[in-house]
């Protein structure tokens, strides 16, 4: 099968596009071109993907992306078995010549409206209905993967639900430490930057330092930056997942300090996933998906919810956990064994893979590559980073405004995929 993949808004080394979908496409014998914005984010691409590279679709500057975009589908998508897209904003860009198409729905696209930045407050809740309208079009006139349970309510038909899991190693590989606390994601003010920021300042005086690992919107950074330069956060700007991911392994605890905002409540974030994969303890704000992980699950608990804005809950949570080493191990114990028997994405993997091939009217292999059939054994884990390590962001090329994270060691260069 040849499988076009395309994205304008993520970034191209996005785990759940690259890292996930395209590993498992890739690990399954499959051929994919990868459309995406390589040289605006300063990657290199996979070596096994077949690159286009197009302009990035960021703020208010999304009409050339667009142009581009719909040319580079017009080109390559009579060529492919199947199209998959990841931003609702390439419903506008789709050839009429293609082959079966499927969206790939990341987020209630409505709701993240919301706390867009760069939409103006007056458009933000009426063009709601608009996009709700373009989804009920979609699924007339295409396949759609959702990510969530979640957002099934927002649509007509029932289509199938790929979660965002992770590849959850078969042993935690450290233990949790006492000196620092980690964030894995992108950063906004609705998913708590400001907060983070202030839990950094609050722990510093008793030996812990707060870590963020992730790129974070224009009008962060400034903070961010500030914040670096005090030592309240060590801010490392976007690193790949792979790399990432063995970054937060020995950690005290994983933070998540999502708002109560209509996009987060019916989403499981994945980093909490990713935390309980690696063994760290968990802090996070009540979203009901993440109160029904962290504290809901018959196995036991595996972290510590707090109020919605509250800083100094969440320090004093992260104190609490560094104070009574048994806390630590039983929150590491359970959230990795939840991890490990529910959200290991090899099993997803084939979900994915067979459901494309599946669209796409291609045959099934008659057994599961090997990949795949070593990672629902247990040995299929991130893959490991280059020799000599990655180039930070500014050498690598990336978008400076982006690239000014002060901490990034761990910046974006060639992106090889490594053997498993």
């Amino acid at each position: 099968m040849h499988a076009l993949v395309a994205t304008v808004v993520h970034h191209p080394e996005d785990a759940r596009i690259l890292h996930r979908q395209i590993r498992a496409l890739l690990d399954a014998g499959h051929r994919v071109t990868y459309m995406a914005p390589f040289a605006d984010r300063g990657v290199t691409p996979w070596q096994e993907v077949t690159p286009v590279n197009v302009p990035r679709a960021a703020g208010r500057r999304r009409l050339a992306s667009l142009r581009a975009a719909r040319a580079a589908l017009a080109r390559h998508a009579p060529e492919a078995d199947v199209l998959l897209f990841h931003d609702p904003e390439l419903l506008l860009a789709l050839p009429s010549r293609r082959p079966a198409t499927v969206w790939d729905v990341h987020e209630d696209a409505a709701a993240a409206l919301l706390t867009k930045p760069w939409m103006p407050r007056p458009l933000r809740r009426p063009l709601g209905p608009v996009v709700r309208g373009f989804e009920r079009r979609a699924e007339q006139r295409m396949h759609l993967l959702l990510a969530e349970e979640g957002y099934r309510d927002r649509f007509a038909r029932q289509h199938p639900v790929v979660p965002n899991t992770t590849y959850v190693p078969e042993r935690i590989e450290r233990a949790p430490g006492t000196d620092r606390v980690v964030y894995l994601g992108h950063l906004s003010s609705a998913r708590g930057a400001y907060e983070l920021v202030e839990v950094g300042r609050l722990l510093r005086p008793h030996g812990v330092r707060v870590e963020i690992i992730g790129a974070a919107d224009p009008g962060i950074r400034p903070m961010l930056r500030d914040a670096h330069r005090e030592e309240a956060v060590e801010w490392y700007g976007f690193v790949p997942n792979d790399q990432a991911l063995r970054m937060i392994s020995g950690a005290l605890a994983g933070i998540c300090l999502l708002q109560d905002t209509p996009n987060y409540r019916s989403s499981l974030p994945t980093k909490i996933v990713e935390y309980m994969a690696h063994g760290l303890p968990v802090v996070t704000t009540p979203n009901p998906a993440a109160v029904s992980l962290v504290t809901g699950r018959p196995e036991g608990e595996c972290g510590a919810v707090v109020p919605f804005g509250d800083a100094a809950a969440a320090a004093d949570a992260v104190l609490r956990l560094r104070s009574d080493a048994g806390m630590r191990e039983r929150f590491s114990a359970t959230g990795h064994a939840v991890a490990r028997a529910a959200y290991h994405w090899p099993v997803q993997a084939e979900v994915f893979v067979r459901q494309l091939e599946e669209w796409a009217g291609v045959a099934a292999p008659s057994r599961l590559p090997r990949q795949i059939r070593a990672g629902l054994g247990g040995t299929a884990e991130p893959a490991p980073a280059p020799a000599g390590g990655a180039a930070a962001p500014e050498a690598a090329g990336q978008d400076t405004a982006e690239a000014a994270a002060p901490g990034a060691r761990h910046g974006t260069g060639p992106a090889k995929r490594m053997p498993l």
